[in-house]
């Protein structure tokens, strides 16, 4: 399972936990909590209820008296009330009054009449000056058919004479209560909702550094040049400096046993050709033949310090991760001081040099003439005597492309995915001597430090054509 995928989970069930247990105990307290609101209005309203029915309970005039009369009254009455979004319509109260004795002498509804209700909690326990109330069913196997009974007692001169219950049906409430329930659960589908976002947020915010040290670590196993990304977590930002670190130690190895290895399989035979010379020169010689041989000698000489001295370029080259020193090179000025350099080279072949277009681009002007000397140097030492050389400049699309042609004989086959390999050198069609196969190796790493690309394929016309593409 990925990271950022345990991240958004376990966000989630923690977010998704907390808020089902306080939803349900918000929902588990509404319905108490409209039931205790109700019945905190019912006492209010008993009591006042009782003040009215003293006088007409002791005089025995309870069915005509004021409060049967207020009572008929307010059971006419057409409501109407819209109450938070809910319309009440019809009143729902019902009263009865019962004697000191617990009978009852008034009821509303006139179905209980003479009862006995002396053993209900109401009329016993107000009765007893306690508070009297009870929650009862009218049919025990229908839940929506409780109803509240508040009980006051009616006094007369000093004296309990009665009690006075107001009922109301919990049914008439439980509206309110279902739809402030449902409000609480969408809150709650709300809540969750922002929570998965916040999750998703968080995940991406902690896995994104991750992932930036997963694309470097991947970049580095590639060419070794990608740049430590930002990090933002100062963890992750301490693990980056420590994996540059180890990347910067295991390249040096790595690069160190591979070169040491390759320049001492490079270097034996020009060594095989200087020890063959010098123990030839041991013996009596003529002057022509130990001439001969001494040019042989420092020939083999120059090769071995150009070989030296190039992987030591390009072993800087390649521990390079970006440019330093940088500005608008004039491509035309580099490529014109780059031929300059090769005239004598180019008389000796008696080659036509040509220089073609205009180009302007931000780099290192230094390493921009080494790359256009190394593709100027190949291409002369392929191309025929009296043949032409040329350099094409151009600029499209934010990208600028030098060319260098030659007439030469191209490339075979077997070279075309060799061609950038440190030390991988074609024979010249003179017969001279190879190069050190590491000319092409510095222009595709100058290319890559300024973001560009190297290429090297034949032309449809004969020859081959090298191509430095760069970013403007």
């Amino acid at each position: 399972m990925r990271l950022g995928f345990r991240l958004l989970l376990g966000v989630f069930l923690i977010a998704g936990l907390a808020a089902y247990f306080v939803l349900s105990i918000f929902s588990g307290e509404v319905k108490p909590g409209v039931r205790q609101g109700m019945e905190v209005a019912l006492v209010d309203t008993a009591n006042l209820l009782a003040e009215l029915a003293a006088e007409d309970l002791v005089q025995g005039r309870m069915a005509e008296g004021r409060l049967a009369q207020a009572v008929a009254q307010y059971r006419r009455r057409d409501l109407r009330a819209p109450i938070w979004g809910l319309v009440k319509e019809e009143p729902e109260l019902r009263v009865y009054v019962t004697d000191a004795g617990g009978l009852v002498r008034y009821d509303s509804e006139g179905r209980a009449l003479g009862q006995d209700y002396s053993r209900w909690n109401d009329v016993m326990k107000t009765l007893q000056g306690g508070y009297g109330a009870r929650a009862t069913r009218l049919d025990p196997a229908d839940p929506s058919t409780s109803a509240m009974h508040v009980a006051a007692p009616v006094r007369w001169e000093g004296q309990v004479v009665g009690v006075l219950t107001v009922v109301a049906p919990t049914a008439s409430v439980l509206p309110f209560a279902q739809r402030s329930e449902r409000r609480i659960w969408m809150a709650g589908a709300v809540l969750l909702g922002a929570s998965l976002a916040i999750g998703f947020v968080l995940t991406w915010w902690l896995t994104r550094d991750v992932g930036k040290l997963g694309a470097y670590a991947r970049a580095v196993g590639g060419d070794g040049r990608t740049p430590l990304p930002r990090l933002g977590a100062p963890e992750l930002k301490e693990l980056g400096q420590a994996l540059e670190a180890m990347r910067a130690r295991l390249d040096g190895r790595d690069y160190v046993e591979r070169y040491v290895h390759t320049l001492t399989h490079e270097m034996k035979s020009p060594l095989s050709a200087i020890r063959g010379a010098a123990e030839l020169l041991k013996e009596p010689l003529p002057e022509e033949t130990r001439e001969r041989f001494t040019a042989n000698i420092l020939e083999q000489e120059q090769r071995m310090r150009s070989l030296v001295d190039r992987m030591l370029g390009l072993a800087e080259l390649q521990h390079r991760q970006q440019l330093t020193e940088t500005g608008l090179v004039d491509l035309r000025a580099a490529a014109a001081k780059a031929l300059a350099q090769r005239e004598p080279a180019v008389q000796t072949k008696a080659l036509n040099l040509r220089l073609e277009g205009e180009a302007q681009v931000k780099g290192e002007a230094f390493l921009l003439e080494q790359a256009l000397g190394n593709l100027l140097d190949n291409a002369i030492s392929f191309a025929p005597e009296g043949s032409a050389v040329t350099v094409r400049l151009g600029s499209e699309a934010g990208w600028v492309q030098v060319e260098v042609r030659d007439q030469g004989p191209g490339l075979p086959d077997f070279a075309h995915d060799k061609l950038f390999t440190p030390f991988f050198s074609l024979p010249r069609p003179d017969g001279a001597t190879k190069g050190t196969g590491l000319g092409l190796c510095f222009v595709r790493e100058i290319a890559q430090l300024h973001g560009g690309t190297a290429a090297l394929e034949n032309r449809a016309e004969g020859g081959a054509v090298a191509r430095l593409t760069l970013p403007t």
